[in-house]
Order: C-alpha cells, then sequence, then structure tokens
C-alpha cells in the first residue's frame, strides 16, 4: 500500500523540501526553514504544517526540511542553504523521548509519524539534537524552537528517561527563542520584527516566548523569581515549589512573567496570550491545508498517524479539566479556544467532497471532545482565578457547562451530503454529563449523552476514569469511580433501550503516584464486579511539566509538601500491570506467585486467586 498523493505537479507543492523544489519554485533562498521530527503532512492536526500555512498566508517563503538524517555528513542540515529571517525547530507532535520509548524505557520498534511505521527516523531529545547541529553550522541565524517537546521543556524540568532534573531547552540548545503552546500569533510577530531587521536577541516581550538572557531585568512586581536551576538540582522541594508557581501562573488569564537562573544564564518565560477568539481559530483552519502527505512520499509506504487523523476534525483548542498527568493544559492552556459552527461545517464539506472520502469522519472533537464553547460565564471571576481545574474536585459554578453549541455541530455535520457516519474519536469528560451522585451536570447534559451514544459511537465508546481509589483520583484530579458506574449504568441502559450492540470502555493507569498493591487490588475487584476484560490500560509515564513527573520525582505533593509512595522499579511495575489481566489464567498465577512472596495472603484471599 502507498499513499494516493493527489497533487497534480509535484514541485507545484507550496513547501519545498529540498533544493530542486525550491528552484522549481523560482526561490534563490526561503524567508524561513522548518526542520521537524515528524514525516511532513500538510494537514492542521500537524503543528508544522498549520505554522507553514500560517507564515505563508503573511507572504513568507517557507521552506520544511522533515526528519532530517542527523547521523551522517549533515547534508539535509545544509542542502536549503541560510534562510533570511530564521530557522525553527520541533521535535513533531510528540516529545520524541515518548515517542521513542515505553513506560519500561524500552525502545519502541515502530513511529507512526513516519512513513511504513518505521521508527529510528528521529534523534532521542530532537530538538536539541537539531537545535546544536544548526548552530554549529551557522550559528549567526536566528533559531527558533517550537512544538510541545520544546514547550514542556522550557524551565528545569524532570526528564523520566534519564531520571534527572534538566535545565531549560533553551539553555541546552543554544537557540535564540522558544515558542510554547500554539504559537500562531507569536511566530507571525517574530517574522515580521525579523523582516524589519530587528536583532534576534532585542526580541524579548513577544508573549508566549522564551528567552535566554545575561541578566534579570524585571521588577519583582512584575515578574515571579523561581528557584534556580541548581536549587532545584540540591532541594527536591525548590523544585516542586517551581512548578506550584508555574502552574497557578498558567492558569490565569492577567500573568507575570517568570524568571529562572539555567547554569549561568537567566530563562525568561513571557505570558501566553489571551485565549484565541473564534474568529482566530476559524483564521487557522481555514487555511488551505491540501490535507495530504508531502509529494515526496509519493509510492512510500502509509502515514499511520496521518492514515489515523485525516478525515477528523478539531473543533477547539484547550483543556480545563487539569490532570496531574496530562500536558495538554500546560501546552494549550486550561481556557477553550473554539471554532464557529460555519468554519467547522466547511470542513466537514471539505472532506466530504474529497476524492479518497469513504463517508467516515472520524472525530469531531479536540482535547476533550465535549468541552466546545464552554467557557466562564463571568470573565471577570476567570481573569485571576488560579484553580488548576475548572471540573475538580467539583464543577465550577461559573463554568459554562451548557453541550446545546456541540449537539448542534454534531446534527449539521451528520446531514452534510457524503457523510455517512461520524464518531467521536476523542475521549469525552464523564464528569460533565453526570456527577458522582448521579445527577446530570446540566440541563443538556443527558441529552448529549443520548445523541453521542445513538449516533457517534462505532462500537466502542473510550472513556477515562484512570483508576478506581480514592486518594489516587484525588492527586490525578479525577472525579470519585461512582462517576463511572453511573455513566456505566447510562449507557448499558442507552444501548438496550436504541437496540445498540456498543461497549463502554474505559482506559486505566497503574504504578501512579500513591498507588500500592492495595489500590491496584481494588481496582480489579471493581473491574470484576463491573464484568471488565481490561484492554485500554498502561503503565504511568511521568511527562515533563506535569504534577504527575513532579511527585514521581520528589516523593511528595508539591502542593501540600505530603510524602507519597511513588512505585519505581521494574518488578513493581510489572507487578501492578499484572492486577489488569487477572481474567488470564497465567497472570493470576503469576500475581499469586509474587504476592506470597510478598506475604501478602491477605491479597489473595480478597482477589479469589
Amino acid at each position: 500500500m502507498t499513499h494516493p498523493v493527489d497533487h497534480k505537479d509535484r514541485e507545484s507543492f507550496s513547501f519545498p523540501a529540498s533544493a530542486k523544489e525550491m528552484k522549481n519554485l523560482g526561490w534563490d533562498q526561503a524567508d524561513v526553514v522548518l526542520f521537524t521530527g515528524d514525516a511532513f503532512v500538510d494537514h492542521p492536526s500537524f503543528g508544522t504544517a498549520v505554522i507553514a500555512r500560517t507564515l505563508e498566508r503573511e507572504g513568507y517563503r517557507v521552506a520544511v526540511i522533515p526528519q532530517p538524517n542527523w547521523r551522517d555528513d549533515l547534508r539535509d542540515f545544509k542542502k536549503l542553504g541560510i534562510p533570511k529571517l530564521f530557522f525553527g525547530v520541533s521535535a513533531g507532535n510528540m516529545d520524541s523521548m515518548i515517542n521513542h520509548y515505553t513506560a519500561n524505557k524500552r525502545l519502541r520498534s515502530n513511529d507512526a509519524f513516519t512513513p511504513g511505521n518505521k521508527a529510528g527516523q528521529r534523534p532521542d531529545y530532537a530538538v536539541t539534537v537539531y537545535s546544536k547541529i544548526l548552530k554549529s553550522l551557522y550559528p549567526d541565524v536566528p533559531l527558533i524552537l517550537g512544538g510541545i517537546e520544546a514547550s514542556l521543556r522550557r524551565l528545569t524540568h524532570y526528564d523520566y528517561w534519564s531520571d534527572a532534573l534538566k535545565p531549560s531547552v533553551l539553555a541546552d540548545s543554544g537557540a535564540d527563542l522558544l515558542f510554547y503552546g500554539m504559537s500562531e500569533k507569536s511566530v507571525v510577530e517574530a517574522a515580521a520584527r525579523l523582516r524589519c531587521g530587528e536583532k534576534i536577541d532585542h526580541i524579548t516581550n513577544i508573549p508566549q516566548t522564551a528567552y535566554p538572557a545575561n541578566e534579570f531585568g524585571f521588577d519583582t512586581n512584575d515578574a515571579i523569581l523561581l528557584a534556580s536551576y541548581d536549587e532545584c538540582l540540591k532541594d527536591p522541594k525548590a523544585f516542586a515549589k517551581n512548578f506550584v508557581l508555574t502552574e497557578e501562573e498558567s492558569n490565569k488569564i492577567n500573568q507575570k512573567v517568570l524568571a529562572e537562573k539555567n547554569k549561568d544564564r537567566w530563562i525568561i518565560v513571557n505570558p501566553a496570550y489571551p485565549p484565541f477568539s473564534e474568529e482566530e481559530m476559524d483564521h487557522i483552519y481555514d487555511l488551505p491545508f491540501t490535507r495530504l502527505p508531502h509529494p515526496r512520499y509519493r509510492g512510500k509506504e502509509p502515514i499511520p498517524a496521518y492514515e489515523m487523523i485525516k478525515d477528523s476534525i478539531t473543533i477547539h483548542r484547550g483543556c480545563f479539566g487539569g490532570c496531574s498527568f496530562c500536558t495538554i493544559s500546560a501546552h494549550q492552556g486550561k481556557f477553550i479556544s473554539s471554532r464557529s459552527k460555519n468554519s467547522i461545517l466547511k470542513e466537514v464539506k471539505t472532506i466530504a467532497g474529497g476524492p479518497s472520502f469513504k463517508g467516515h469522519i472520524t472525530d469531531l472533537g479536540g482535547p476533550s471532545a465535549n468541552m466546545y464553547k464552554m467557557e466562564g460565564i463571568d470573565k471577570e471571576q476567570c481573569s485571576n482565578c488560579m484553580r488548576p481545574s475548572c471540573i475538580y474536585p467539583s464543577v465550577c459554578r461559573n463554568l459554562n457547562t451548557d453541550h446545546t453549541a456541540l449537539l448542534d455541530v454534531y446534527r449539521e455535520s451528520r446531514i452534510v451530503k457524503g457523510v455517512k457516519k461520524i464518531t467521536i474519536g476523542s475521549g469525552i469528560r464523564y464528569d460533565l454529563i453526570v456527577d458522582p451522585k448521579n445527577r446530570p451536570v446540566s440541563a443538556s447534559a443527558l441529552e448529549y449523552f443520548k445523541e453521542l451514544v445513538t449516533h457517534h459511537v462505532s462500537g466502542r465508546l473510550k472513556v477515562a476514569p484512570e483508576h478506581t481509589s480514592g486518594k489516587v483520583l484525588k492527586l490525578l484530579r479525577k472525579p470519585p469511580f461512582e462517576s463511572y458506574r453511573h455513566l456505566h449504568a447510562r449507557f448499558t441502559a442507552l444501548c438496550e433501550e436504541q437496540g445498540l450492540n456498543q461497549q463502554l470502555i474505559p482506559y486505566f493507569i497503574s504504578s501512579l503516584p500513591d498507588c500500592g498493591l492495595d489500590e491496584m487490588a481494588e481496582l480489579a475487584i471493581q473491574a470484576a464486579e463491573l464484568h471488565l476484560n481490561l484492554e485500554q490500560v498502561q503503565d504511568f509515564t511521568p511527562t515533563p511539566m506535569t504534577l504527575g513527573s513532579v511527585m514521581f520525582h520528589t516523593g511528595f505533593d508539591p502542593y501540600t509538601l505530603k510524602k507519597i509512595s511513588v512505585p519505581r522499579t521494574v518488578k513493581e511495575k510489572k507487578m501492578q500491570q499484572l492486577f489488569f489481566f487477572l481474567y488470564k489464567k497465567e497472570k493470576r498465577e503469576e500475581l499469586k506467585t509474587d504476592l506470597r512472596a510478598l506475604k501478602r495472603g491477605d491479597l489473595i484471599k480478597s482477589l479469589n486467586l
């Protein structure tokens, strides 16, 4: 199987990836050259494509080097020459270390962002590796970092794969500027100022950027001074306090500058832009994406990530869930930015009119499927609110939780000519449907759930309770397991009422902070009560700039400084995973043997092993 690239003329594609393609476009030099760890796909779900299209709209010539070879004579880093304005570097749509390694730090054998699912086409710590090469070759050319790997490593962070605190990626990479989060506005302003002749080291006041500085030049009333990298190395509590200050500030609309000493320089992080307006969101998603892989992949094996999302649609950004293991709020922010219904329907029609469309749109979603158009009722209350979650420990009374606008999008999208089926691939937040006492969260919540189950589930609806233990869920900032039980009962009743043969598939995580054998036994017992043969399970992976990673590294809750146990060893992690699979005889026997060795006959008895 190969990619059915629809471009009539390979050389006419907007973003050249070779000197020949640049020449055929009549370019002698690009304004911007973007390096990415992913294959290049011109689709709005791929960050590099969004940035390339955004710059193109402003009149810039943008070239792209996907998955450059960093192990040979570095010809990929030289082949397009020096750009007029800057080099941009991204690891791609994932942190390269999560892309490469399992939770047990085993090297993965595949890479969904590469043709043929082939592993090994990007380095570990891709942002740093690419940047050091570019700086060694072109030390005077501005170098700007972006994407999720750079975004989550903008300050001192715990790196699970080296089991160490690392300084800001700006310090390690030698880059001049970093865009964090969704950076369409930042990149346009930076490009405009560079085009006007401004020096990169003078560009220090663009929102949602971070930069290295030789000195701290702020009034302490305007900036938050974090503990230095060296202080964090010496004192885990200093690192934990840094996280609290950073998270609380990022939860506000009106933010202050953050400043942290990294080795011999300061890292300055400017406040984020306000959430994008509906008009700004529409402007981005109305860009002329071809929704196809670059012509260089013609005749090559498919790119799995593209095949999965090619007929999906993003309807909003951001997430106010505040889950302690999730990176979304640290990258996209907790405030929701939604597209207009007309913009979404326009994209539905574009997909439906495509030559390869088979009638199935695989998602109308975002980080969480059912947060579309949800925002604060009184914006003034939100402006300085520091709550990391708008729905935990309870739903904020100032949050508009109405699903009506989302129902309208679903219903109107379903009747677009050529659309046979729309399924929702993004996970739903069931704590926006029912509360722990089985009460609807809003007047439209149950209507939404019925619509979802009746029309938008393709056999299986995936939700994420994560765990069953109250104390673990509290650290995760997730609702009590009773909420899942209520949803499960409502789902089952709806399927029986509608004559549907569908399953509710829960997603669980083992080896979470403060999760021991007793908590895993509780999970196994509750799963058995619900007759669940668990499939969607994962071992906890601490990712940079999350509360979970701070708890894993320090061994305490940074908000309370209370000590917590943390499963760390491979043996502990493997044993916890056994609890997921007690419906398999060999797993039951293995767990029974392990529990006997630990003299945990009580658990053997309670689990009926």
